[in-house]
């Protein structure tokens, strides 16, 4: 990748961390242009087949890797759009570099906003109200799991800051 197209792909994960802290969205028009960018520039810059190998695939497993997350709940539908434009970029074998490097900056993240803002207490109740049924379960005994309600959560984070952390990690590795 050309450092042109990173130094646009680093910008526009960037501008997607502020948004997402400031006002806890990804707008959908900076994911758009983002994509439509990206491929236009695999058209214009590749061979005849490579927007289909890069692109396409890029942004199918950029998409494909976080969309179980977001169907569970656990994470907001502008994170997996960010997610399947820095795929269109990457292509999909660095798109996979970045969902592990993202869970892996997003779970240290979400542990750290768990201790400064005093939530872990949260968190440890609903550990127990999601696990206990299933160790009753695990025992022979039947029990119905109870859902958690919404209102329950210990909080979100902006993963849109572990999907451009995940992203820098990546761009500068590919230069090492």
């Amino acid at each position: 990748m050309s450092p042109a197209l990173e130094m646009l792909l680093l910008w526009l994960v960037l501008q997607a961390a502020v948004t997402d802290i400031a006002l806890r969205r990804i707008p959908n028009v900076l994911v758009l242009c983002g994509l439509l960018i990206a491929m236009a520039l695999h058209l214009y810059m590749g061979a005849p087949g490579a927007w289909l190998d890069t692109g396409l695939a890029g942004l199918a497993a950029g998409f494909f890797l976080f969309w179980p997350l977001y169907m569970l709940g656990g994470m907001a539908a502008g994170d997996v759009k960010l997610m399947a434009m820095s795929g269109v970029f990457l292509g999909p074998e660095l798109a996979l570099q970045v969902a592990l490097l993202t869970c892996l900056i997003g779970g240290a993240l979400a542990l750290l906003m768990l201790l400064l803002n005093g939530r872990w207490r949260i968190l440890w109740r609903n550990l127990n109200v999601i696990l206990r049924p299933m160790y009753w379960r695990a025992l022979g005994i039947p029990v119905h799991a109870v859902p958690l309600a919404r209102s329950d959560s210990a909080g979100g984070i902006p993963y849109g800051v572990a999907i451009a952390l995940g992203t820098l990690a990546v761009v500068v590795n590919a230069h090492r």
